[in-house]
């Protein structure tokens, strides 16, 4: 048997921050798939772990799941 534990993931409310706070977070993107910056994000979810919170999403442009990572300690 593996030692190996598997990170706690917490989802987040992510619509209970303030509204233009998620608009910059949904504009503020990174699509693998497109290879482009700032395409934008549609259905988000938050999480959280231990050492960091992120936002999954679709690119609005090709449809793919992208993430977005928030550093909390710039808010």
């Amino acid at each position: 048997m593996s030692d190996f534990l598997e990170e706690e993931v917490i989802e987040r409310d992510f619509f209970s921050r303030p509204l233009e706070v998620q608009e910059d977070l949904l504009q503020q993107t990174w699509c693998n798939n497109c290879a482009e910056v700032d395409l934008g994000m549609k259905n988000p979810k938050e999480y959280e772990s231990k050492d960091r919170v992120w936002i999954e999403g679709e690119c609005l442009k090709c449809g793919q799941s992208t993430v977005t990572e928030i550093d909390e300690s710039e808010e």
